[in-house]
Parts: C-alpha cells; structure tokens; sequence
C-alpha cells in the first residue's frame, strides 16, 4: 500500500485525552551529546533578529522576529497582525496541547482562536540548538517556509547567538515504553541514556523514494550535519489539488522537492538520495520539541506523520507513570528532583 503520509496529504488529528522522582547521573562525554556540561543552563538567543519570507500555503510574505525570553518561559508564538495586545488572544505556548491541526504541516491555536501554523521546521531548529526560550513573532497566520529545511533557521538563530540563563535545563526522561499504533503507523518512545535518539523508517510505493531509514541521536552538530538541508516534499498531482482548494499558494520548487511521478523536478535533484526519511526525522524533531522540554528517550517510528507525532506526545504525558521531569543544578552531574507542572490549554 502506498504510504501518503508526507507533507502534501492531508492526516487526521486524534489528540485523546504520582510519578517516582529519581535522579539521573549526566556522562559528561561525547557519546552523551544532549545532556553534556554545555546544556546545564536553560539558554535563550542573545539578541532579537529579522527574517522575511512566503509563507508555504497563503503565498504571503510573512515577517518572522526572534526575541530573548527569561528563564522558564518556554518557546512562545506571538500573533503580531491582530488588532489587540492581550496576550491571552495574541500568544500560544509551543506546546503539543495546543495543536490544533496536523494535516499538512503542525498547527497550534489558543481558546481565542489565534493560530499559527507551519512551525515544525522553525522548532526543529530551535530544539536542536537548545535553546528553551525564545519569543517567535509573526505578522501571518504562518511561519515562513524559506527553503523547506531548516537551514534558513539554523543560520538566523546562529546569528543571533545564544545567552546562558540561570536557571537549570528541564528535561523530560521517559521511563517506560510508549507503543502506538495508527493502522500502517508504528511508533514507540522508550528510555534512551543518549539524550533524544530518533529511529525512522519510511516506505512509499514510488522508486524514487521507496523504503528509507535512519537513525541518529539529535545534538547540535548531528542536525546540522545530518538533518537540517533536508526539504519537504511531495506529489505534483497533490499540491495542484491543493492549490485549488486555496492551499499551498506559496509552494514553487524553491521551497520543496516535488516528484511528478518517478521524475524529481527540482533542478539540481535531490541533496542526498535519502532526503526524504531525513526530512521526515527534521519533521519528528520539530514535532517532539512540543513537549515543552528537552526528551531523553528514543523515538522509533514507521510511517509516522505530523499527526502521528502529536498522538505519541498525548499518549506519553497521559501515562504519568511512563515519564518525569528532571533537572540539572549546574554544578554536578546529576538531575535533581522536580514537580511536575503541566500546563492544559483548556
């Protein structure tokens, strides 16, 4: 059967509805990538920056700004197009519960209606930098596409250089195994002591894409290297039916690898001849940093979309007993005990 999950197709969103605290010894080494000496401290960006860009489904030019935030603010969205500053409509929490939709590209919404859509791509960017706070200001109800990768985002944030808080990093160890399946979709989350390790594997009934997998432990410099050039794609069939629907307005051969067929219509091809399930583990970093912290665990998944990335996230935080939150205090190798603090956007 033909998988249809990338990022043209259309998936169905379903969001379904006392922990020990331990403490965890840090290895301060390489094969410990995310949770080494560097990311004890929350960090934001250290200074705020511009970037102009189309969005991917209204085809307008949509202006992203980039702020510092304190310790403890998380990644927050800001709406700055409405005609009011009450952040209660304005501002959404880059949060898995407050996605709204998982169709095409991941969407969040907050009780005042206020959506901004297409953030994976950014998110990924931000998550695998580590930076946890951060303001994102948009003039659209949409992130900028730019390429289609991340690498556009890479740069910017590189260019705004990063600030040490003092706060300590928060991070979300998973326990025990998380199993989901969604008919062809498989995926599981389970404990991992290298930080967040993602296993994919994808399988399209097309020759150019056919079955490809991957697995990499995310850090800064394996992202860069490994995920970040990596461009959505889809069906030219598909984003025509799109277009006549008012979709996908923004979509040229600038910003997305398009298959007509068993053809790739982008001039100079692929940039490598697995970008597709690399793209899909971008996607999955993107999707997972909507934890609201930092994952230790390994996400091990086949087939699996936007959609399918959120229902893991829900299916985790409604086990209590399948994660906790820890801490690092910034002077010794280890997570110190902390309460849990969930934040529902009902």
């Amino acid at each position: 059967m033909r998988n249809t999950d990338h990022d043209t197709f259309a998936e169905p969103v379903n969001t379904g509805g006392g922990s020990t605290f331990n403490k965890l010894r840090l290895a301060h080494s390489s094969d410990s990538p995310a949770v080494g000496t560097d990311a004890l401290r929350q960090t934001t960006i250290a200074k705020s920056i511009t970037m102009d860009g189309i969005g991917l489904h209204k085809g307008t030019l949509v202006r992203l700004v980039l702020t510092p935030a304190d310790a403890d603010t998380g990644i927050v969205f800001r709406r700055t197009d409405l005609e009011t500053t009450d952040r209660a409509i304005t501002d959404i929490p880059a949060r898995y519960d407050f996605v709204t939709d998982a169709t095409m590209c991941t969407t969040i919404g907050n009780a005042a209606g206020t959506k901004v859509a297409t953030i994976e791509h950014l998110m990924a960017a931000v998550s695998a930098l580590q930076i946890d706070n951060l303001l994102i200001e948009v003039d659209a109800e949409e992130v900028p596409v730019m390429d289609g990768s991340s690498d556009a985002f890479i740069a910017l944030l590189d260019q705004a250089g990063q600030k040490t808080l003092g706060a300590p990093r928060q991070f979300i160890r998973v326990l025990e195994p998380i199993a989901l399946e969604d008919g062809l979709r498989r995926g599981t989350l389970h404990p991992c002591n290298d930080g967040l390790r993602i296993e994919l594997s994808i399988d399209f009934d097309n020759q150019v894409i056919g079955k490809q997998d991957l697995a990499l432990t995310i850090s800064p410099d394996s992202f860069r290297r490994e995920l970040s050039r990596s461009r959505t794609f889809g069906f030219l069939k598909d984003v025509e039916l799109l277009r006549s629907l008012g979709l996908a307005k923004g979509a040229t051969l600038e910003n997305a690898v398009v298959l007509d067929g068993e053809e790739v219509l982008n001039d100079g091809g692929l940039r490598s001849p697995d970008e597709f399930v690399r793209h899909k583990a971008l996607d999955a970093v993107g999707d997972l940093a909507l934890a609201g912290a930092p994952i230790l665990g390994c996400y091990n998944a086949s087939r699996a979309g936007h959609a399918f990335n959120n229902q893991v996230l829900h299916a985790l935080f409604a086990n209590p007993d399948s994660w906790e939150y820890v801490t690092c205090d910034g002077t010794v190798d280890v997570m110190a005990d902390v309460p849990r603090m969930m934040v529902s956007a009902d």
